[in-house]
């Protein structure tokens, strides 16, 4: 078997207490036979930390009621444990339910992602996104943190850190030019994820929620992490009282090692850098004051050389060879800030004010010229039968953006009881976008790519240059928008059997184009009183997607005031299905069936990483499919995932008929799985393994969609890391006496990824043949990086 990673060697076993009628009990005590406590809230919450790997009595204990006491099995990963407690003259002990990461009441439609599991997968982004891509989602490359869910786009997934929206470079091309992941994985407390039918206190894109909160440190400690790639550091600290607490996390990268194993001859100097803090003082039980602040600079520079690509069939192979003159050059700096103050006057009011703002400032500068040759090889032997095409082409692109975004937000919650609860917010931002864009394609008289008839704008003289195409504009977009939400939350007990529901509105206004949208939205969930634990779960909802920056612009550089709204309407029916199996070991089944009806979208072409969009709301589809997850420890101690899906996604572009949009996910497998050796449990292991059904190639900029639709080939990758730990958290011992005792933490490993070498496809560069009495088009693909090995230090003071 291969072997599981752990970092902690201490676990977390928390849950709800309640009575016989499901109403919350506040004031147990919980607590295990070494002495270790906790106390349930006046939601009946608890939270215990324990030793992992052992079997420990846990005990609770309340005046009214009876008292419990149950053995909980050895883990090594955290535990729900729920209990109902029977009133003091009933003495019989009810069952423990054991259960994965619990969804919160209000969060009907989110999953909980374990933040261990997220520090045990090799990852080439540095983020949390690729554990993400084995259970929920597509990722656009290793490369990339961007990600598309159920056939939306990289620009239809909401992000939030600590409560506020975060946002990203709007002009980044492929994934080496996006460097680090914005969420820190080293300063995650928690990790939410939904794929759909999400509530309205959330915002406004058609696709999913991805909500982070940064930890507070309890002590002073530092993690250090370095490899082949880059390091990181992170410092914490809390004063005595726990009144203030602080976490800086600072991270270097470098894939100029990774870029090397793509095809062809070029010079990569990628560099990323980032430091964040989130910072906290508690004036009294009442009043909390936090900054959250985050500052990256990102510098890619590319000097190509050459290139040569074999493609074609079995039968008729070709080979293109490239020679280039010219480099490219991308600065990328972004700054984050929020400021937050929260106000709980009574354990039935909470209040919370939010002071936000981002800048970026993105240049992108590049002059490449190339020369081609196309030539046919002989199937058998390799070798070169004949010469039928070349050309050249200058690619020339002067492109600054400065975008800047402020704003504040009001958030509020009563709670009418312990079972009822409203939640309202209001929100401002205003928009200040300036972009400076002049970038053309000349192409020679063989037609090096695909020419396009779409009429070129700006000043020059197109025709006489005899350009490809010419983007020229100068645009300076101020703007504000304003929306606010109103949801409504209760948990009842109908007979035997629970509900849960939340219900909502969220209203949005813009006042680029003067529109107003309104979003109700609303989830249900189920849970029978039978012997099967089932949870059954319906949501539905308008998703109406603002325009921002990217889908204002028409493809010549000008604005549309006239753009709309693109709208999603959501139907997802879900079952969790938790039960026990291969000796008793916890697994949860979750299935999700989805509809997705798609009105006023905006067409868009994808050059990579990045969404070019037509401007114009002329398109209408749908999208619909059903994701199977399950997880549990298919080897003890230690959580695995096995991910199933199929799904469709197709449009109608100004009536033409349904065609695959360029996300059309199709299908998709995904595995995450953990081992350890048990004759020597310092050995650890992780497998990631993903297949996934290839994309619609997509069609070249600036030409008809209904012309180009064959698909990508399949989509295939295994990256495997294997670690040795040297000391542990549990009990700070080191092997091998007491040089390594000052650490709490120490490992180091061994990542691998693209294990087998399968150079996938990301996207085609398009050649024609002239020659050719029909004018043939070729799809060259431009593959992913090859395999790759780096070492990996982990440090815990």
């Amino acid at each position: 078997m291969v072997p599981f990673i752990l970092w902690g060697q201490t676990i977390t076993v928390s849950g709800r207490i309640e009575d016989q009628k499901g109403n919350p009990v506040s004031g147990a005590r919980v607590s295990i036979s070494s002495a270790q406590a906790s106390v349930s809230d006046i939601e009946g919450n608890y939270s215990l930390e324990i030793p992992a790997y052992t079997e420990v009595t846990l005990l609770v204990i309340h005046d009214d009621f009876a008292f419990i006491s149950k053995e909980i099995p050895a883990s090594g990963s955290d535990i729900v444990a729920d209990f109902i407690l029977q009133p003091a003259k009933e003495r019989e002990i009810p069952e423990v339910v054991f259960r994965g990461p619990r969804r919160k009441p209000s969060d009907l439609t989110s999953t909980q992602i374990d933040v261990q599991d997220i520090e045990k997968m090799p990852s080439l982004s540095g983020g949390i996104e690729e554990i993400l891509n084995t259970a929920f989602v597509s990722t656009a490359s290793e490369l990339s943190s961007l990600y598309r869910v159920r056939g939306g786009n990289y620009d239809e997934n909401l992000i939030y850190i600590n409560g506020v929206e975060i946002y990203k470079p709007l002009t980044v091309r492929s994934g080496q030019q996006e460097g680090m992941s914005i969420i820190n994985p080293e300063m995650v407390s928690l990790v939410n994820f939904s794929a759909g039918g999400f509530e309205s206190r959330y915002g406004d894109k058609m696709s999913s929620v991805l909500d982070i909160t940064y930890r507070r440190p309890k002590e002073f400690e530092t993690t250090l992490e370095a490899s082949l790639l880059g390091g990181a550091l992170t410092l914490g600290y809390a004063d005595k009282k726990q009144k203030f607490s602080g976490i800086v996390g600072a991270r270097y990268r470098n894939t100029n090692l990774i870029l090397n194993t793509f095809d062809g001859d070029t010079d990569f100097n990628p560099e990323y850098f980032d430091v964040q803090t989130f910072l906290q003082y508690e004036f009294n039980p009442k009043w909390k004051l936090s900054f959250l602040a985050n500052h990256a600079s990102n510098n890619y520079k590319m000097v190509p050389k050459t290139r040569e690509v074999e493609f074609g069939t079995m039968y008729q192979p070709i080979k293109l060879n490239v020679a280039y003159n010219g480099q490219e050059k991308d600065k990328y700096k972004t700054i984050n800030g929020t400021l937050s103050l929260q106000f709980k006057p009574s354990d039935k009011f909470a209040f919370s004010l939010d002071g936000y703002g981002f800048h970026s400032k993105e240049e992108e500068y590049f002059d490449i010229a190339s020369g081609y040759i196309l030539q046919e090889v002989d199937a058998e032997t390799g070798g070169i039968t004949s010469s039928f095409g070349s050309g050249g082409q200058i690619d020339h692109g002067r492109n600054n953006l400065d975008m800047l975004v402020m704003g504040a937000q009001f958030k509020t919650k009563y709670s009418l009881n312990v079972n009822s609860a409203f939640e309202a917010g209001f929100q401002y931002q205003h928009e200040d976008i300036r972009n400076i864009k002049n970038e053309w394609q000349l192409i020679d008289s063989l037609g090096y790519s695909l020419p396009n008839s779409v009429p070129n704008p700006g000043n020059l003289n197109d025709a006489d240059l005899a350009l490809n195409y010419h983007i020229a504009a100068k645009n300076n977009l101020k703007s504000g928008r304003m929306n606010g939400y109103l949801q409504y939350t209760t948990k009842f007990m109908w007979n035997a059997t629970r509900v849960l529901i939340n219900a909502g509105v969220r209203a949005t206004h813009w006042d680029f184009n003067g529109e107003t949208d309104i979003s109700p939205r609303a989830q249900i969930a189920v849970k029978p009183d039978w012997e099967m634990d089932m949870l059954f779960r319906f949501a539905t909802g308008f998703y109406y997607q603002p325009p921002f920056y990217k889908e204002v612009m028409y493809l010549d550089g000008t604005l549309n005031d006239k753009i709309k709204s693109q709208r999603s309407i959501h139907f997802i029916l879900g079952n969790d299905f938790e039960f026990k199996m291969l000796k008793g070991r916890p697994f949860k089944l979750t299935t999700e069936l989805y509809y997705k009806k798609l009105d006023d979208l905006i067409p868009y072409f994808i050059d990579n990483v990045r969404v070019i969009y037509t401007g114009e709301n002329n398109s209408k589809g749908y999208a619909y499919g059903v994701d199977v997850r399950l997880n549990g420890e298919f080897v003890p101690g230690a959580e695995s995932w096995l991910s199933v899906s199929y799904g469709r996604t197709e449009e109608s572009i100004d009536g033409g008929g349904y065609i695959p949009r360029p996300t059309d996910p199709r299908f998709k497998v995904g595995l995450f799985f953990q081992d350890y050796m048990k004759n020597y449990p310092r050995f650890k292991a992780s497998v990631n393994l993903v297949y996934a059904a290839g994309l619609p190639n997509g069609a070249p900029l600036f030409t008809d969609p209904y012309q180009y639709q064959s698909t990508l080939s399949d989509y295939k990758r295994a990256d495997v890391g294997l670690t040795y730990i040297f000391v542990d958290q549990k009990n700070n011992k080191a092997r091998g006496g007491s040089a390594l005792g000052k650490f709490k933490d120490l490992s180091l490993g061994l990542e691998i990824f693209n294990v087998f070498d399968v150079r996938n496809t990301i996207n085609n560069q398009w050649i024609r043949d002239v020659n050719s009495s029909n004018a043939v088009h070729y799809a060259v693909p431009n593959k992913s990086t090859g395999r790759f090995f780096t070492l990996k230090l982990n440090a815990k003071f």
